[in-house]
Protein backbone atom coordinates (compact mmCIF):
# COMPACT_ATOMS: atom_id res chain seq x y z
CA UNK A 1 0.00 0.00 0.00
CA UNK A 2 0.63 3.73 -0.03
CA UNK A 3 1.80 5.67 3.31
CA UNK A 4 1.16 9.51 3.36
CA UNK A 5 3.12 11.00 5.71
CA UNK A 6 2.80 15.22 6.08
CA UNK A 7 4.70 17.77 7.72
CA UNK A 8 4.53 21.91 8.63
CA UNK A 9 1.40 22.37 9.74
CA UNK A 10 1.06 25.01 13.06
CA UNK A 11 -0.04 28.30 14.33
CA UNK A 12 0.52 31.20 12.16
CA UNK A 13 -0.89 34.82 12.38
CA UNK A 14 -2.92 36.64 9.81
CA UNK A 15 -0.98 37.10 6.79
CA UNK A 16 1.81 35.19 7.73
CA UNK A 17 2.94 31.71 5.91
CA UNK A 18 3.28 27.97 6.26
CA UNK A 19 4.56 25.32 4.36
CA UNK A 20 2.88 21.86 4.05
CA UNK A 21 5.09 18.70 2.81
CA UNK A 22 3.53 15.21 2.08
CA UNK A 23 5.87 12.01 1.24
CA UNK A 24 4.57 9.30 -0.41
CA UNK A 25 6.29 5.88 0.53
CA UNK A 26 4.98 1.91 -0.13
CA UNK A 27 4.51 0.03 -2.98
CA UNK A 28 4.52 2.72 -5.79
CA UNK A 29 4.65 2.29 -9.19
CA UNK A 30 3.82 5.59 -10.56
CA UNK A 31 1.53 8.60 -8.98
CA UNK A 32 -0.59 10.27 -11.13
CA UNK A 33 -2.36 13.24 -8.70
CA UNK A 34 -0.94 14.52 -5.87
CA UNK A 35 -3.12 16.89 -4.15
CA UNK A 36 -4.00 18.95 -0.88
CA UNK A 37 -7.61 18.98 0.82
CA UNK A 38 -9.04 20.50 3.92
CA UNK A 39 -11.39 20.56 6.28
CA UNK A 40 -12.66 22.89 8.58
CA UNK A 41 -15.36 21.88 12.21
CA UNK A 42 -18.16 21.66 10.59
CA UNK A 43 -17.60 21.79 6.83
CA UNK A 44 -17.12 19.08 4.44
CA UNK A 45 -13.46 18.53 2.91
CA UNK A 46 -12.63 20.76 0.11
CA UNK A 47 -10.05 20.75 -2.85
CA UNK A 48 -7.51 23.31 -2.15
CA UNK A 49 -4.64 22.07 -4.93
CA UNK A 50 -4.27 19.16 -7.02
CA UNK A 51 -0.81 18.59 -9.68
CA UNK A 52 -0.85 16.04 -11.99
CA UNK A 53 1.85 14.04 -13.17
CA UNK A 54 2.74 15.93 -15.94
CA UNK A 55 2.36 19.53 -13.78
CA UNK A 56 -1.28 20.75 -14.33
CA UNK A 57 -2.50 22.48 -11.68
CA UNK A 58 -5.84 23.00 -9.98
CA UNK A 59 -6.44 25.78 -7.47
CA UNK A 60 -9.79 26.83 -5.14
CA UNK A 61 -10.77 29.73 -6.09
CA UNK A 62 -10.16 30.74 -2.47
CA UNK A 63 -6.47 30.12 -2.54
CA UNK A 64 -5.47 31.13 -6.09
CA UNK A 65 -2.60 33.98 -6.08
CA UNK A 66 -1.93 32.64 -2.60
CA UNK A 67 -1.05 29.36 -2.54
CA UNK A 68 1.66 27.46 -4.49
CA UNK A 69 1.49 23.68 -5.29
CA UNK A 70 4.54 21.76 -6.45
CA UNK A 71 5.41 18.29 -6.37
CA UNK A 72 8.87 16.22 -7.23
CA UNK A 73 8.44 12.70 -9.01
CA UNK A 74 11.89 11.50 -8.31
CA UNK A 75 11.34 12.38 -4.58
CA UNK A 76 7.33 11.37 -4.28
CA UNK A 77 6.85 14.59 -2.73
CA UNK A 78 3.87 17.57 -2.54
CA UNK A 79 4.19 20.57 -0.82
CA UNK A 80 2.20 23.25 -0.42
CA UNK A 81 3.38 27.07 0.23
CA UNK A 82 0.87 28.76 1.62
CA UNK A 83 1.34 32.77 1.70
CA UNK A 84 -0.95 35.61 3.32
CA UNK A 85 -2.88 33.14 5.26
CA UNK A 86 -6.18 34.06 6.62
CA UNK A 87 -8.24 32.82 9.75
CA UNK A 88 -10.66 31.34 7.13
CA UNK A 89 -7.85 29.04 5.67
CA UNK A 90 -8.16 27.83 9.22
CA UNK A 91 -8.30 23.65 8.92
CA UNK A 92 -7.17 20.14 9.11
CA UNK A 93 -5.33 19.76 5.36
CA UNK A 94 -5.02 16.33 4.03
CA UNK A 95 -2.43 14.75 1.17
CA UNK A 96 -4.18 12.81 -0.86
CA UNK A 97 -2.32 10.85 -4.22
CA UNK A 98 -3.81 8.19 -6.30
CA UNK A 99 -2.04 5.98 -9.16
CA UNK A 100 -0.80 2.79 -9.64
CA UNK A 101 0.64 -0.04 -7.28
CA UNK A 102 3.73 -1.97 -8.36
CA UNK A 103 0.96 -5.09 -8.25
CA UNK A 104 -1.32 -3.14 -10.80
CA UNK A 105 -3.51 -2.18 -8.26
CA UNK A 106 -5.17 1.91 -8.50
CA UNK A 107 -5.55 3.53 -5.56
CA UNK A 108 -6.27 6.62 -3.92
CA UNK A 109 -4.53 7.33 -0.59
CA UNK A 110 -5.25 9.83 2.11
CA UNK A 111 -2.91 11.56 4.96
CA UNK A 112 -3.35 11.49 8.35
CA UNK A 113 -3.93 15.56 8.57
CA UNK A 114 -1.99 18.38 9.75
CA UNK A 115 -3.69 21.50 11.90
CA UNK A 116 -3.31 24.72 10.21
CA UNK A 117 -4.85 27.46 12.48
CA UNK A 118 -4.29 31.47 11.51
CA UNK A 119 -5.21 33.63 14.60
CA UNK A 120 -3.68 36.35 16.27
Amino acid sequence: QVQLVESGGGLVQPGGSLRLSCVASGSIFSINNMGWYRQAPGKQRELVARITRGGSITYADSVKGRFTISRDNAKKTVNLQMNSLKPEDTAVYYCNTDGFLRDGRWVNNWGQGTQVTVSS
